[in-house]
């Protein structure tokens, strides 16, 4: 009886042992299947950046690159300064037309529009993957997929001059050309003087200094100049006693000549100068008159919002040759684990450039701009070249 007693026990024993494997066989296979669904279900989302995106480790950032404008002006500055004998070029040389007020003058010579890439603010994007993406995306930069980070501006319009304002001051002062300012005039006076009770007048000489008049010294000035047009005259015709052995005496009686001559006929002052404005075109100018800056031919350059001069304008009408590309729409699906990998890029639109003062056109062209193009989506695993 015990012996059956045993035996039973035994089988017992035997059998709760095999179905404890059995249960440990299959917690085993259940954890190896689900390790293999976990690792073998990778994603790759792609979000915009905001302030509530949360950056895990392992995430990237890109820009989306925009197009800014560089916008060359230059202005050559014309200042016309009177002569002190300006008034006797007629009557003693024979000039006319000479200046005979200061005057100020300015006028457009160019404008150049450049153009180059930066990274867009406003189109940042956060990519998350829990795997190692297979794609060479990234290196795509003038096709305007990926851009570098650090925007440089964001500033829509900016002045910067290269050229350093002229000091008209030191033109204004003119050697008078005369050997003497003065004439030294000599005249008797009378001192009385006591003498035995007695008063007797006794005469000393007296000098007196008298500036010449204007007219006075345009005439030396004339008499001068005239003076050194002959002594030229007679060394280029071998007629001088004395022949320089150089240019130098000749290149010194031209210098001499044209000061006398300024004192009469003015100076005329040419500056040129150039001035750099910075654009970021956007949506809302598209086809729209956007002010650079105002232009006075008496002031030259003004700001935007003066009210001195006429406005110059840029207009950017883009030909929309991105208008029947499929955008495909940014829903909540696309920032799903299980929604479609996707990277957002940018194509950019062909847009005619032309910058106008009044009805004069001064610069006319096509530049490709980002901001006026489609922003598209690319398979995240895309390898370009296959």
């Amino acid at each position: 009886m015990s012996f059956l007693i045993i035996e039973f026990l035994k089988n017992i024993l035997m059998k709760k042992t095999g179905l404890l494997l059995t249960y440990l066989m299959i917690i085993l296979l259940a954890g190896s299947c689900s390790l293999f669904r976990n690792t073998s279900k990778s994603y790759t989302r792609v979000t915009p950046l905001s302030d509530t995106t949360v950056l895990r480790e392992g995430s990237l950032i890109y820009a989306l690159p925009r197009t800014m404008f560089t916008i060359k002006v230059e202005l050559e500055r014309t200042i016309e300064l009177p002569g002190p004998y300006a008034g006797y070029a007629d009557e003693l040389l024979g000039l006319r037309n000479v200046i005979l007020h200061e005057n100020e003058n300015w006028m457009i010579r160019s404008v150049s529009v450049s153009s180059h890439e930066e990274a867009d603010p406003s189109e940042f994007y956060v990519i998350e993957s829990n795997t190692q993406m297979q794609s060479n995306y990234l290196a795509l930069r003038k096709e305007g997929l990926i851009f570098d980070l650090y925007p440089r501006t964001s500033a829509r319009l900016i002045d910067e001059s290269d050229g350093k304002e002229i000091d008209v001051s030191r033109f204004r002062s003119f050697d008078l050309g005369s050997d003497e300012y003065y004439r030294v005039q000599t005249d008797t006076v009378y001192k009385r003087v006591s003498v035995d009770e007695q008063f007797i007048r006794i005469p000393y000489i007296v000098e007196k200094r008298k500036k010449l008049s204007d007219a006075q010294l345009a005439e030396k000035a004339a008499r001068r100049l005239m003076d050194l047009r002959d002594g030229k005259f007679m060394i280029l015709m071998g007629e001088a006693n004395v022949f320089p052995q150089s240019t130098a005496a000749i290149d010194e009686i031209n210098r001499m000549e044209r000061e006398l001559t300024e004192l009469f006929t003015g100076k005329t002052i040419t500056d040129i100068r150039t001035f750099t404005y910075s654009l970021v075109p956007e949506k809302r100018m598209e086809g729209a008159e956007v002010g650079i800056f105002r232009f006075s031919e008496l002031t030259g350059p003004e700001a935007v919002d003066s009210e001195s001069g006429m406005p110059v304008v840029i207009e950017m009408v883009p030909e929309r040759k991105t208008k029947d590309i499929a955008v495909i729409s940014r829903g909540p699906a696309d920032s799903s684990p299980s929604g479609p990998s996707r990277v957002y890029y940018r194509i950019p639109d062909i847009v005619n450039v032309k910058i106008r003062l009044g009805d004069e056109t001064l610069y006319n062209s096509r530049k490709l701009v980002y901001q006026f193009g489609t922003v598209m989506q690319l398979p995240a695993n895309y390898i370009i070249g296959r």
